[in-house]
């Protein structure tokens, strides 16, 4: 099957393409407020009779939360299994919006055009970048170049609590050679990438108890122990001079970044001062003898989100609190075992405890690392791809984030993934006034058909 025409059936049908992505944007399918159930329905509705359309065996599946939809389509060789979802964020504030969130338009910026409302980046748009690349192959060659299944989810933006029984209940049915995601973005402006790595999450909340009461600092402070400092103490001993992090063991299962990726992470031009500039700081403060890229994709995090203790209103009140709290996460990588972290992190904290202190703990999030097998032949496959359609060359990245779906495929599906995604820095994904620039769902839709004719 030739490529060519079906670009060039892309480029025709671009405005029939940006029509159909307004209409699912015009549904607020936001999963966290029951108020919207029926919208989630209706947007699981509206993307089964699209496939169906296609000639895709599409159905929508319930599930004790919003509904999946699965589709699938023969072809030769290789089985691919493309997942996105169909939920969006909600809009709050909605007095930030320019515009009605859910009435989708075409907006000319200083950068370009792009596409404006909730859902139009994460994930709507993104997903619609390959139903349209399917759509292309099928008109102008009656089929598509490899067997594909797709996967939407309509929970991912409260949780996915139903994904992993789904998953297993329907692994079969779900399994493929390899998974495609679109629910990233580009490295910088121009350049594509293929997320290889990703940081897996422990989260861990800890209070420290002391006295049985908020004490006088007057009567007490000196003689009775305060559990805001222990906290702090503890805190501040979880890294050391140089920036790493003390807990016993927490580096077992870290691996050194391969020669082959630091080339391709070197030649991308990433300038931490630009990085950070754009909040406020300019030096990085991660581990000293690691590069700027290597903190925030390849190497293991430890990091205070929260911490209260005391009286933190108006004024000022002289009280020795009786307890401190402090929610702590640690992001992940390699081979790094969750469970032995955590065990190892409180006993680090039972070690620094002093007489009358005791510390209680409620767990949060518990995730490992992932870590694609880039020598499977379809990475390589879509480096090339996307290399073709873009104007600089794609690389294999990391993301410092966790996407927990790429996991779950490795392990319950014992599938690789591959995450591919087509939004830019400046989406402003969760945020009012989302956008997904025209020319990312043009392209992205351009580099779907080009990643389906490379791995075919």
């Amino acid at each position: 099957m030739s490529l060519e025409p079906v670009l060039a059936e892309i480029d025709a049908s671009l405005d029939d393409a940006l029509e159909r992505l307004m209409t699912l944007l015009r549904i607020p399918s936001i999963s966290t407020d029951p108020a919207y159930a029926d919208d989630c329905q209706a947007a699981a509705d509206w993307l089964v009779d699209d496939l169906k359309s296609l000639g895709f065996e599409a159905s929508k599946r319930p599930t004790p939360g919003h509904p999946m939809v699965l589709a699938h389509a023969k072809g030769e060789g290789q089985h691919v299994l493309f997942y996105g979802h169909y939920d969006v964020q909600p809009v709050d504030p909605l007095e930030l919006w320019n515009n009605p969130p859910f009435e989708p338009r075409i907006e000319d910026t200083p950068k370009g055009k792009v596409i404006r409302g909730r859902g139009t980046s994460d994930d709507k748009g993104q997903l619609m970048t390959f139903v349209e690349a399917c759509r292309a192959w099928i008109k102008v060659h009656g089929s598509l170049p490899t067997k594909i299944s797709i996967f939407f989810e309509g929970e991912e933006e409260s949780g996915s609590p139903s994904l992993i029984p789904f998953m297993k209940e329907n692994a079969e049915e779900l399994t493929a050679d390899v998974a495609l995601i679109c629910d990233t973005g580009l490295f910088g402006h121009d350049t594509p990438a293929i997320v290889t790595q990703l940081r897996g999450l422990l989260g861990e909340e800890l209070t420290i108890h002391g006295p049985s009461k908020d004490l006088h600092s007057g009567m007490f402070g000196g003689i009775a122990i305060n559990p805001a400092r222990v906290l702090t103490k503890i805190i501040a001993g979880l890294h050391d001079e140089t920036g790493a992090i003390t807990v016993p063991g927490f580096y077992d299962g870290v691996p050194e970044l391969s020669n082959s990726l630091r080339t391709q992470w070197d030649g991308l031009g990433f300038e931490a001062s630009e990085f950070l500039g754009e909040v406020g700081l300019s030096v990085p403060a991660g581990e000293q003898n690691r590069t700027p890229l290597e903190m925030i994709w390849s190497r293991p995090t430890c990091e205070v989100n929260g911490i209260w203790s005391g009286y933190t209103g108006a004024g000022f009140k002289t009280v020795l609190p009786a307890e401190a709290s402090a929610k702590i996460s640690f992001r992940l990588v390699g081979t790094q075992d969750p469970e032995k972290i955590r065990e190892s992190f409180r006993a680090y904290v039972q070690s620094c405890l002093p007489a009358d202190c005791t510390v209680s703990y409620i767990d949060h999030s518990n995730g490992a690392a992932g870590q694609m097998a880039t020598d499977h032949p379809a990475f390589n496959a879509a480096l090339k791809a996307l290399s073709d359609e873009w104007p600089k060359p794609a690389a294999f990245v990391g993301c410092g984030g966790s996407i927990p779906i790429a996991g779950h495929f490795k392990t319950i599906l014992d599938m690789d993934a591959m995450l591919i995604g087509f939004g830019r820095d400046d989406d402003q994904l969760h945020s009012p006034n989302e956008k997904y620039d025209l020319e990312c769902f043009h392209k992205g839709i351009r580099s779907w058909a080009r990643i389906l004719a490379e791995l075919a």
